[in-house]
């Protein structure tokens, strides 16, 4: 058994043998062999253990516990000397709560994914966050690379003036700098340009802007050099992640701040955090995985921080999660539809096709698959196929027309987010086998910032007909059920106040939804004089994005809670296997209970995307290789002559229609 050990800065690996010794004596022995690498023959005066702490969350170890009973093979633990000043805390005790939990001991990807700066999907760039993979570059990357830094060291031989290699950046490109100072202009840019504020990023949200960035630069149109990239990706693999604020990005020169405190902990300064150390001083937790800080030379700091990956990497979060939660937003309407006893007449496909939009016709076709047909009967809409309600709720009736155009955005969104996750963003850009360094524009985060304000605007109406559809569920004079879903009303108070929080989240997006991209302010001394705002638009469109999962979580338990009223009555197979699923980590309400853990473990299940996953092959069965439309009746369906003389209204008639 060994665990590494860190004493002033520095980290020992002490072996412990079988871990019968306590925490005092490896701490005591940590000091001691510290002290010997110091002073050679460890004479020096003996320091006192003040406390061990593990270094991942903090956590005070007993002296006197056995090492095996607290600590795991290959561990990281902190050793305070009594007479050591105690450091200033490297987390702010308002974000301790966010920041130090994290998962069980972290396992390392086996996998490798290959980046080229050319085709990257959003899916990849999500799975590289989660830490799925491992990154290396293929080999057609490395020879673009060492060709574009091959036209930068020609530059500096020559002594060309060049934006970015050997003068100044913004309102100072016309300042040029002495050669035997680039290098230190590389730093002083880094350092001066880290001047974010906020909430730091998530690990997941860090590790895919440093996946986005590293593969950017693989396009070798930057200038930045194969070590330093390499360096790069070693931190990555071992996911050692800089302290990056979310604020301070206009959008324009790209996202300066956030890019320059992610290089920031690369060069060993500021805050980092791993797995397996937690957050410590850069230097020393890129130490703990045998790293050193990477050296730049000449167009490598703006090579590092001059590009549009944060607003992308969010958005490529934003837009990915947008595409699970819609189609799963779907298949709860259905389920809601059900109980309330609407009518799938709407959804007929010949309605659809003299309307023919893509998300339209998509979402239709969906429903039809879930709700009442000879694939898949319903015993609850057989029940009122004989009511005289005359039509349904737009909620209800219009999913196709609303949701539709939300998948529609969607597949938009996620269009020009890939071709922005693959395009050369930098300035100067460098084209090696043109001979020529040109600055361009291509940092302007105006294609990002657009969409996205775009996707929070369209997402929204999810939820926005959501909350609408769970006033429907909770109002018994809409829904023939019980008030709030609950039995013994009065004393209890059942979903009454979870469709409030539903309010309040459709409520707070309608702000979010103000697109940040319509404003602009001049910045850099009027040389960045239109900037769009992008990191804010993406920001937005992630959390948009998650209200929605939640006020969707919240319907799908009202939904299913409103199922138990109207037992022993079954729903069709796809929707009764949703059900299965929610009831699989949440109990029907028999009384009041505390909800938030329950709204928490449904929007689980929608980011796992398991509810998509309950139906998906019901959907695929029912429209292959023939699809089987069941035209139910209802009030809405009036037939004339002969058509309506022959068939009675009891009837269920079908028609098939071959897939094309």
């Amino acid at each position: 058994m060994k665990i590494s050990v860190r004493v002033r800065g520095e980290w020992l690996q002490v072996p412990c043998r079988n871990g019968e010794m306590t925490v005092h004596w490896l701490g005591e022995e940590a000091v001691r062999r510290h002290l010997k690498l110091q002073t050679g023959d460890g004479k020096k005066e003996k320091e006192k253990v003040q406390e061990v702490r593990k270094t991942r969350g903090g956590v005070i170890l007993d002296p006197d516990d056995h090492i095996r009973d607290v600590l795991d093979d290959n561990d990281f633990v902190t050793v305070v000397i009594a007479s050591d000043r105690p450091p200033a805390a490297i987390i702010p005790e308002n974000l301790k709560h966010i920041l130090e939990p994290i998962p069980g001991k972290f396992q390392p990807p086996d996998e490798y994914l290959f980046l080229d700066g050319d085709s990257l999907s959003t899916n990849d760039l999500r799975q590289l966050g989660k830490g799925c993979y491992k990154i290396k570059l293929t080999h057609e990357a490395e020879l673009k690379v060492r060709k574009a830094r091959d036209l930068v060291e020609k530059i500096l031989q020559e002594k060309k003036v060049v934006y970015g290699i050997t003068t100044g950046f913004g309102k100072f490109a016309r300042i040029v700098i002495d050669s035997d100072k680039l290098e230190e202009l590389q730093y002083n840019l880094i350092r001066s340009h880290a001047a974010g504020v906020g909430t730091p990023l998530n690990p997941e949200k860090t590790r895919m802007l440093l996946a986005l960035r590293i593969n950017v630069l693989a396009k070798g149109h930057s200038g930045i050099s194969l070590n330093t990239l390499n360096n790069l990706i070693k931190a990555f693999n071992a996911s050692c992640l800089s302290w990056v604020p979310e604020q301070g990005s206009v959008g324009a020169s790209g996202d300066l701040a956030p890019l320059a405190h992610l290089a920031l902990g690369l060069l060993g300064e500021g805050k980092m955090w791993s797995p397996e150390t937690g957050w410590g001083d850069a230097k020393e937790v890129l130490a703990a995985h045998g790293l050193s800080p990477m050296r730049l030379s000449a167009k490598e700091g703006i090579a590092l921080i001059n590009g549009t990956q944060l607003i992308t990497s969010l958005g490529a979060e934003a837009v990915e999660r947008a595409y699970y939660i819609a189609r799963q937003a779907d298949v709860v309407a259905a389920l809601t539809l059900e109980v309330l006893k609407g009518t799938s007449r709407a959804f007929d496909s010949d309605v659809q096709m003299i309307r023919p939009h893509k998300g339209q016709i998509a979402v239709a076709k969906r429903l039809r698959a879930l709700l009442h047909s000879d694939t898949y009967p319903s015993q609850i809409a057989e029940s009122h196929r004989f009511c005289n309600r005359v039509q349904d709720a737009y909620t209800l009736r219009c999913c196709p027309q609303v949701h539709g155009i939300v998948h529609d955005t969607i597949d938009f969104v996620q269009g020009v987010i890939t071709v922005e996750m693959n395009s050369g963003t930098d300035n100067p850009i460098v084209f090696p086998e043109r001979g020529e360094i040109i600055s361009a524009g291509n940092f302007h985060g105006e294609y990002p910032a657009k969409v996205l304000d775009y996707l929070a605007v369209a997402v929204h109406e999810l939820a926005s007909m959501s909350e609408r559809r769970i006033e429907r569920l909770v109002n018994p004079a809409l829904s023939e059920l019980p008030a709030f879903l609950v039995k013994d009303g009065g004393l209890n108070s059942g979903f009454m106040l979870a469709h409030c929080t539903a309010a309040s989240l459709v409520s707070e997006n309608k702000a979010l939804c103000h697109p940040a991209s319509v404003d602009s302010l001049s910045t850099s001394a009027g040389t960045e004089d239109h900037v769009s705002m992008g990191c804010f638009a993406a920001r937005k469109a992630v959390q948009v994005v998650e209200n929605v999962e939640r006020v969707i979580a919240i319907e799908l338990l009202a939904a299913c809670q409103a199922i138990e009223f109207l037992r022993p009555l079954k729903t069709t197979v796809p929707l009764e296997e949703v059900y299965n699923v929610v009831r699989s980590v949440v109990r029907p309400w028999d009384k009041d209970r505390y909800m938030a853990p329950d709204i928490a473990e449904v929007t689980n299940l929608l980011l796992e995307d398991k509810v998509w996953g309950a139906v998906q092959h019901h959907i695929a069965y029912y429209h292959a290789p023939e699809e089987v439309e069941t035209r139910v009746f209802s009030p809405t369906a009036v037939m004339v002559g002969d058509k309506q003389r022959d068939r009675p209204q009891s009837e269920a008639p079908t028609k098939k229609r071959r897939l094309e």
